[in-house]
């Protein structure tokens, strides 16, 4: 009777075990699980919040072409201005440094989407054509007239740059020329026009090159020149060129953005010539540009103007 007893609680534990087995299975519970235990699921991820230095990426195209004299890219300017733009907008800029009349040409040709030029006369020919959709004044610096210390001609001191292009036609003094239709030949074309004088090939050289190389040429040859002062500045270490002549109103170098029309030419990237054009005018693009070449030259080599009245302009 004993054993009897036994084996019929054995049977009733065994019994037991199984209806606990059975019930866990049924909830789907985990043995090991504690009732207060935190959910193994992890919460859903939120986007990753973008570093506050990060660029906004432009609608359309990020690619923009700039057309621009060789003064701006010779004196460093762009080095400044245009990484600050890129990061600023997302917009990538080719920038293709040229004279002022082959960057109005690329305007024309649809070759560009924006150009930073300095030809006042050639620029508002081209807005009169309707090959551009806005012309903004940026800035302005001077031209200067360099030339050789032992300065044969005798401008040294001048302040009509007429009468310096005269003694320099009447010394027969070798003059460096860029030649080129850019904005500085045109400035030139016009002094010569001024002094009544056609200069001639046995004293006159065409280099037919950028600002930066005919200044090296002009030195090489112990050679005049005109110049823009921003360029001159930047590469006088280099040059055997003295600054002779300065200061006449004549020599005033202004410079204007101009957005390429897109009812011409369908393909310009007009958004990005006009943040281009936007940047160039605003408070943080003025503030580069009036800060450029202070802390190495102890001038400014432009002069911010973005909302001035032309006219007033020294």
């Amino acid at each position: 009777m004993i054993k009897a007893d036994r084996a019929g609680r054995l049977v009733l534990v065994l019994l037991a075990v199984v209806a606990l087995v059975a019930g866990a299975c049924t909830t789907g519970a985990s043995p090991s699980a504690s009732p207060t235990e935190a959910p193994t699921t992890a919460p859903a991820t939120e986007a990753p919040t973008p570093a506050p230095t990060e660029a906004p990426t432009p609608a359309g195209s990020t690619s923009i072409i700039l057309a621009t004299t060789t003064s701006t890219q010779d004196s460093g300017l762009l080095d400044v201005l245009v990484p600050d733009f890129e990061a600023r907008t997302g917009y990538a800029i080719k920038t293709i440094p040229v004279g002022s009349g082959q960057a109005l040409q690329m305007g024309k040709e649809g070759n560009a989407d924006v150009l930073l030029v300095h030809s006042p006369a050639a620029e508002k020919t081209l807005m009169d054509e309707g090959w551009g959709t806005d012309r903004r004044l940026v800035m302005h610096n001077d031209f200067i007239i360099v030339g050789p210390p032992d300065d044969p001609a005798g401008i040294k001191g001048l302040t009509s740059a007429t009468d310096a292009f005269t003694r320099i036609a009447d010394a027969k003094a070798t003059f460096v020329s860029r030649g080129d239709d850019s904005g500085t030949n045109a400035k030139e074309l016009a002094i010569w026009k001024a002094a009544g004088i056609t200069p001639e090939p046995d004293w006159y050289v065409e280099s037919g090159q950028g600002m930066g190389a005919t200044l090296k040429i002009a030195s090489e040859k112990a050679g005049y020149t005109l110049t823009d002062r921003a360029t001159y500045l930047a590469t006088k270490a280099d040059l055997a060129l003295d600054l002779l002549v300065e200061g006449d109103a004549i020599l005033l170098n202004i410079y204007h953005v101009i957005s390429v029309n897109p009812e011409k030419w369908p393909k310009v990237n007009a958004a990005g010539a006009t943040a281009f054009s936007d940047y160039l005018v605003s408070p943080e693009g003025q503030a580069l540009i009036g800060e450029f070449g202070v802390d190495k030259y102890g001038q400014p080599l432009f002069v911010p103007d973005a909302g001035k009245d032309e006219a007033s302009l020294p």
